[in-house]
């Protein structure tokens, strides 16, 4: 590893040996970096998973700014007059020229000269224009207390009379903890997947050491952090969100069109030191792909497990198309009159072919898999459309591949061995082709499932974080605030103002019980773009 010595030689030649070193430690991961964005987007794109790619293509860009950051250190000293320039081969930095964001607050920091006379004549200097640069600059959040002031008031006359504003209603009863503190642990938790306990040592560290039974220290203290308090917030502001969650739950699902998948949720079982697997159901719709009404959500559901019962009572009373994987507990949804149709995802079918090839190589298996990635060539092209002219491009382009791959499948399992796993690929498709060409007829459809997938990549990353849910009621309270911020960020609504912003309203009485439809994200959103209309 190239380490450049401090201080910095003055012999020129030293430094041009120094700078070519550095230029040569800086090729090293930018050639591994461009390895791994072929791992990522090549051909064998599934073979190395996102969290890994990531985490080394991030550690790749750190060590490249270090050495990059040597290298500019080296080319400031050969550019010191006298000294020899620097070699043209020496590779630019990259800057970001991008814009910040208009919204943010500027503060102007004017740097200017202290003598403002001519070096030439000595005459006054006077303004001829500026150079101006921004920079992002970050304010770490800061705790701060808020002091509620009563005043009572009497009446010198009879000097009965006291009078006095009610106490404004907390969200905890007799809790130190503000709405948009609880909205903040909460978003730390469910969004940022940041544990209870790591939020209480950062608690700790700004001097606020959490006690049992809802105590705040506010001195600094070496003592443990107790994690319960922030327990209970998470609690109690579940019982608040609760009646908002079903709100949401029965939104999506009174959808003519809804995605369902599930995903498992290690919780802790009491009284037996081990973890139980409980499932956490997902609801969602999402009618922009086809420029359809409503607006994007997501809703989950905790049971304790898998079994048919609890899609059967999510969706009782639900009636319309339900895309879904091949999950039994879904099929057996199916009625005879069509109340509830079902449509099957073309990931799932490829996803067996793909196995297939990277553990084979198999000619027949990359067959199937360009033949499905035909069919998702042409729903790029198509996605944003209206229903009708979808329907139109996947009835001319799209069926005549269909039609080709069902007579291609049934021929190959013809040929091939019924035990084989490219036999079990293809008769799994097979079995599932009525719901897998329904996007044929309809253009409301997708291909595939990858709506309500990606709205479980949020579980699974606090899942990885947490380990694991501390009881069913945890997970419970999990689906209840994974709905209301996946929801949020659907809308592109922030889910902490919105989140605060939903708590003071229904703590303090401001929204009753009948009128949660309008704290529902895009009204809120629609309410306030209206204000800021109005005010403009």
């Amino acid at each position: 590893m190239f380490i450049a010595p401090a201080p910095l030689p003055d012999d020129p030649a030293i430094l041009q040996r120094l700078l070519l070193e550095a230029m040569a430690e800086i090729e090293r991961p930018r050639l591994r970096i461009a390895g791994l964005e072929r791992a990522r987007f090549g051909r064998r794109s599934e073979q190395l998973g996102d969290a890994a790619l990531q985490e080394e293509s991030e550690e790749l860009e750190q060590s490249l700014a270090e050495q990059s950051a040597k290298l500019e250190a080296v080319a400031s000293a050969l550019k010191t007059p006298g000294e020899t320039q620097v070699p043209e081969t020496a590779p630019q930095p990259k800057r970001n020229r991008g814009a910040l964001p208009s919204h943010l607050p500027r503060i102007e920091v004017i740097v200017d000269i202290e003598d403002k006379t001519c070096p030439c004549c000595g005459g006054d200097l006077h303004v001829i224009g500026e150079d101006r640069a921004e920079m992002l600059d970050y304010i770490p959040a800061r705790f701060q207390v808020r002091v509620i002031r009563r005043p009572r008031y009497g009446c010198r006359d009879c000097e009965e009379a006291v009078v006095q504003a009610p106490a404004p209603e907390r969200p905890i009863d007799g809790g130190m903890a503000t709405e948009a503190l609880l909205a903040h642990v909460l978003v730390n938790k469910y969004s940022d997947h940041l544990p209870l306990y790591r939020q209480s040592q950062i608690f700790a560290r700004e001097g606020v050491t959490l006690e049992r039974a809802d105590r705040l220290s506010l001195h600094r203290s070496a003592s443990r952090p107790d994690r319960s308090t922030l327990s209970n917030w998470v609690g109690r502001a579940c019982w608040w969100l609760a009646p908002l969650h079903g709100l949401m739950l029965s939104t999506v699902l009174s959808s003519p069109r809804v995605f369902a998948d599930d995903t498992t949720l290690p919780v802790l079982d009491p009284g037996k030191g081990r973890t139980k697997t409980g499932r956490l159901w997902c609801y969602a719709v999402d009618n922009r792909p086809w420029r359809g009404p409503g607006h994007p959500a997501a809703a989950y559901v905790y049971s304790e497990n898998r079994k048919a019962e609890h899609p059967a009572v999510h969706l009782k009373g639900f009636r319309g198309l339900l895309q879904t994987d091949g999950y039994t507990g879904f099929i057996r949804l199916a009625t005879p009159d069509d109340a509830i149709k079902l449509a099957f995802c073309w990931a799932h079918a490829r996803r067996k072919f793909h196995d297939i090839h990277a553990a084979t190589k198999s000619p027949h298996a990359e067959e199937a898999l360009l033949r499905i990635a035909a069919l998702y060539a042409i729903e790029i092209d198509i996605n944003g459309q209206a229903a009708e002219e979808r329907l139109r491009v996947r009835q001319q382009s799209s069926r005549p591949l269909v039609d080709a791959m069902h007579a291609w499948m049934t021929e190959q399992l013809e040929r091939i061995s019924g035990r084989s796993a490219l036999a079990q690929a293809i008769r799994y498709a097979l079995n599932h082709w009525e719901g897998l060409i329904l996007f044929l007829d309809d253009g409301r459809f997708e291909l595939d499932t990858n709506t309500v997938e990606r709205a479980m990549r949020p579980v699974a990353l606090g899942r990885k974080n947490a380990l694991f849910a501390g009881s069913d009621a945890g997970a419970r309270h999990w689906a209840i605030i994974a709905t209301l911020i996946q929801t949020a960020k659907l809308n592109d609504v922030d889910p902490l103002a919105w989140l605060t912003d939903v708590l003071e309203r229904i703590v303090s009485g401001r929204t009753k019980q009948h009128q949660l439809e309008t704290l529902l994200p895009w009204n809120r959103k629609a309410e306030r773009e209206a204000a800021n209309a109005g005010t403009g």
